[in-house]
Protein backbone atom coordinates (compact mmCIF):
# COMPACT_ATOMS: atom_id res chain seq x y z
CA UNK A 1 0.00 0.00 0.00
CA UNK A 2 2.69 1.98 0.62
CA UNK A 3 4.35 1.79 -2.66
CA UNK A 4 1.37 2.75 -4.11
CA UNK A 5 0.47 6.00 -2.49
CA UNK A 6 4.26 7.10 -2.48
CA UNK A 7 4.22 5.96 -6.09
CA UNK A 8 0.58 8.18 -7.27
CA UNK A 9 2.02 11.30 -4.91
CA UNK A 10 4.92 11.18 -6.95
CA UNK A 11 3.63 10.86 -10.53
CA UNK A 12 1.24 12.93 -10.15
CA UNK A 13 3.46 15.85 -8.63
CA UNK A 14 6.62 15.41 -10.53
CA UNK A 15 5.53 12.97 -13.15
CA UNK A 16 8.24 10.61 -12.56
CA UNK A 17 8.63 7.09 -10.21
CA UNK A 18 9.75 7.15 -6.35
CA UNK A 19 12.69 5.06 -5.75
CA UNK A 20 11.28 1.76 -4.12
CA UNK A 21 13.28 -0.41 -1.93
CA UNK A 22 12.04 -3.52 -0.61
CA UNK A 23 13.42 -6.71 1.69
CA UNK A 24 10.31 -9.16 1.74
CA UNK A 25 10.94 -11.73 -0.45
CA UNK A 26 7.31 -11.82 -1.86
CA UNK A 27 7.26 -8.30 -2.91
CA UNK A 28 10.24 -9.94 -5.33
CA UNK A 29 8.64 -12.43 -7.03
CA UNK A 30 6.75 -11.87 -9.79
CA UNK A 31 3.15 -10.85 -9.49
CA UNK A 32 -0.15 -9.39 -11.40
CA UNK A 33 -1.56 -6.55 -9.68
CA UNK A 34 -4.43 -3.73 -10.23
CA UNK A 35 -4.36 -0.74 -8.19
CA UNK A 36 -7.86 1.05 -7.99
CA UNK A 37 -8.00 4.77 -7.01
CA UNK A 38 -11.91 5.83 -5.40
CA UNK A 39 -12.52 9.55 -5.10
CA UNK A 40 -15.74 9.70 -2.07
CA UNK A 41 -16.58 6.11 -3.13
CA UNK A 42 -16.59 6.55 -6.98
CA UNK A 43 -14.07 5.22 -9.13
CA UNK A 44 -11.25 7.19 -10.19
CA UNK A 45 -8.77 5.17 -11.70
CA UNK A 46 -7.95 1.45 -11.90
CA UNK A 47 -5.28 0.14 -14.33
CA UNK A 48 -3.14 -3.54 -13.88
CA UNK A 49 -1.42 -6.24 -15.23
CA UNK A 50 -3.03 -9.79 -15.65
CA UNK A 51 -0.01 -11.62 -16.23
CA UNK A 52 3.18 -11.52 -13.98
CA UNK A 53 5.81 -9.51 -15.80
CA UNK A 54 7.79 -8.46 -13.16
CA UNK A 55 8.38 -8.53 -9.35
CA UNK A 56 5.36 -7.64 -7.39
CA UNK A 57 6.14 -4.06 -6.17
CA UNK A 58 7.39 -2.87 -9.36
CA UNK A 59 4.19 -4.02 -10.44
CA UNK A 60 2.41 -2.13 -8.00
CA UNK A 61 4.24 0.75 -9.10
CA UNK A 62 3.96 0.80 -12.33
CA UNK A 63 0.34 0.41 -12.26
CA UNK A 64 -0.44 2.85 -9.73
CA UNK A 65 1.11 5.47 -11.67
CA UNK A 66 -1.18 4.45 -14.49
CA UNK A 67 -4.30 4.21 -12.65
CA UNK A 68 -4.02 7.98 -11.75
CA UNK A 69 -2.47 9.00 -14.89
CA UNK A 70 -3.46 7.09 -17.40
CA UNK A 71 -6.99 5.82 -17.24
CA UNK A 72 -8.44 6.97 -20.08
CA UNK A 73 -12.01 7.28 -18.91
CA UNK A 74 -10.34 9.80 -16.60
CA UNK A 75 -8.69 13.44 -16.67
CA UNK A 76 -5.26 12.64 -14.99
CA UNK A 77 -5.11 12.95 -10.80
CA UNK A 78 -4.42 16.38 -9.63
CA UNK A 79 -2.22 17.16 -6.82
CA UNK A 80 -5.68 18.68 -5.11
CA UNK A 81 -7.31 15.57 -5.49
CA UNK A 82 -4.19 14.02 -3.52
CA UNK A 83 -6.12 13.93 0.06
CA UNK A 84 -9.02 12.41 -1.30
CA UNK A 85 -8.03 9.18 -3.06
CA UNK A 86 -8.88 6.07 -1.46
CA UNK A 87 -6.64 3.00 -2.53
CA UNK A 88 -7.06 -0.95 -3.21
CA UNK A 89 -5.40 -3.64 -4.40
CA UNK A 90 -5.76 -6.24 -5.99
CA UNK A 91 -3.02 -9.21 -6.00
CA UNK A 92 -4.06 -11.69 -9.31
CA UNK A 93 -3.43 -15.39 -9.34
CA UNK A 94 -2.52 -16.78 -12.61
CA UNK A 95 -5.33 -17.20 -15.05
CA UNK A 96 -6.96 -20.21 -16.12
CA UNK A 97 -9.39 -20.99 -18.91
CA UNK A 98 -12.89 -21.40 -17.62
CA UNK A 99 -14.14 -25.02 -19.02
CA UNK A 100 -17.98 -24.81 -17.58
CA UNK A 101 -19.00 -21.00 -16.79
CA UNK A 102 -21.40 -22.48 -14.25
CA UNK A 103 -18.23 -23.35 -11.94
CA UNK A 104 -17.89 -19.18 -12.61
CA UNK A 105 -18.27 -17.78 -8.65
CA UNK A 106 -19.18 -14.50 -7.71
CA UNK A 107 -16.99 -13.24 -5.71
CA UNK A 108 -14.41 -15.64 -5.59
CA UNK A 109 -13.53 -15.51 -9.56
CA UNK A 110 -12.20 -12.23 -11.71
CA UNK A 111 -13.01 -12.56 -15.29
CA UNK A 112 -11.41 -12.26 -18.39
CA UNK A 113 -13.43 -12.67 -21.72
CA UNK A 114 -11.32 -12.46 -25.30
CA UNK A 115 -12.29 -11.96 -28.97
CA UNK A 116 -9.18 -10.98 -31.35
CA UNK A 117 -8.33 -8.02 -30.54
CA UNK A 118 -11.12 -7.58 -27.98
CA UNK A 119 -10.42 -8.08 -24.53
CA UNK A 120 -12.20 -7.01 -21.13
CA UNK A 121 -11.15 -7.98 -17.52
CA UNK A 122 -13.74 -7.44 -14.53
CA UNK A 123 -11.99 -7.63 -11.26
CA UNK A 124 -13.61 -10.16 -8.41
CA UNK A 125 -15.15 -7.98 -6.26
CA UNK A 126 -16.92 -6.05 -8.87
CA UNK A 127 -19.96 -8.30 -9.30
CA UNK A 128 -20.14 -8.42 -5.36
CA UNK A 129 -20.40 -4.85 -5.44
CA UNK A 130 -23.01 -4.74 -8.18
CA UNK A 131 -25.08 -7.53 -6.63
CA UNK A 132 -24.66 -9.18 -10.02
CA UNK A 133 -25.63 -12.67 -10.70
CA UNK A 134 -23.04 -14.99 -12.83
CA UNK A 135 -24.73 -14.50 -16.34
CA UNK A 136 -24.61 -10.49 -15.11
CA UNK A 137 -21.38 -11.00 -14.34
CA UNK A 138 -20.63 -12.50 -17.88
CA UNK A 139 -22.57 -10.04 -19.73
CA UNK A 140 -20.54 -7.15 -18.03
CA UNK A 141 -17.13 -8.36 -18.99
CA UNK A 142 -18.89 -9.16 -22.06
CA UNK A 143 -19.59 -5.64 -22.07
CA UNK A 144 -16.29 -4.47 -20.95
CA UNK A 145 -14.58 -6.03 -23.98
CA UNK A 146 -16.33 -4.21 -26.54
CA UNK A 147 -18.52 -7.15 -27.51
CA UNK A 148 -22.21 -8.28 -27.34
CA UNK A 149 -23.52 -8.67 -24.19
CA UNK A 150 -24.68 -12.22 -24.99
CA UNK A 151 -20.91 -12.92 -26.28
CA UNK A 152 -20.17 -15.80 -23.71
CA UNK A 153 -23.58 -17.57 -24.44
CA UNK A 154 -22.76 -17.98 -28.32
CA UNK A 155 -19.34 -19.38 -27.68
CA UNK A 156 -16.13 -18.70 -29.47
CA UNK A 157 -15.31 -15.99 -26.89
CA UNK A 158 -12.25 -16.90 -24.55
CA UNK A 159 -13.25 -16.86 -21.00
CA UNK A 160 -10.48 -17.28 -18.40
CA UNK A 161 -10.91 -16.69 -14.86
CA UNK A 162 -8.16 -15.64 -11.45
CA UNK A 163 -8.50 -15.34 -8.10
CA UNK A 164 -7.36 -12.13 -6.01
CA UNK A 165 -6.04 -11.05 -2.69
CA UNK A 166 -8.21 -7.81 -2.35
CA UNK A 167 -7.59 -5.12 0.67
CA UNK A 168 -7.74 -1.18 0.91
CA UNK A 169 -6.29 0.98 3.86
CA UNK A 170 -9.38 0.91 6.17
CA UNK A 171 -8.52 -3.10 6.36
CA UNK A 172 -4.86 -2.56 6.83
CA UNK A 173 -5.78 -0.74 9.62
CA UNK A 174 -7.97 -2.96 11.48
CA UNK A 175 -6.29 -4.44 14.46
Amino acid sequence: MAIAKQTVETAVKTGGLPEVQVTSPKLKEPGAAFVTLNKHGQLRGCIGHIIAQEPLYLCVRDVARSAALEDRRFPPVSPAELPELEYEISILTPPEPVVDLNTVTVGRDGLIMADGLHRGVLLPQVPVEYSWTREEFLSHTCNKAGLPLDCWRKGGVQVSRFQALVFDEAELLKP
